[in-house]
């Protein structure tokens, strides 16, 4: 389950990203977003949020092709 759902499907790199950043911003620390995106790169982008921020990402290809990204937000 996720506080918070973003459909970036269809939108190409950085928008997948910042959507979530933009998402994020007036979340809890602990709280979960669910981006679903279709951007192949999306999966890379947001291992590098998880490395660099600190958010706990869990990423999965869906049948149709696309991506479900759930971003556990860091403490701040």
């Amino acid at each position: 389950m996720s506080d918070k759902q973003i459909d970036a499907r269809g939108q190409k790199c950085p928008m997948p990203l910042l959507m979530a950043k933009r998402g994020l911003r007036d979340m809890a620390p602990g709280a979960v977003l669910e981006l679903l995106a279709t951007d192949p790169g999306s999966t890379k982008d947001f291992q590098s949020l998880q490395r660099l921020a600190g958010h706990g990402v869990e990423s999965q290809t869906l049948k149709d092709g696309s991506f479900r990204h759930r971003i556990t937000k860091a403490a701040s």
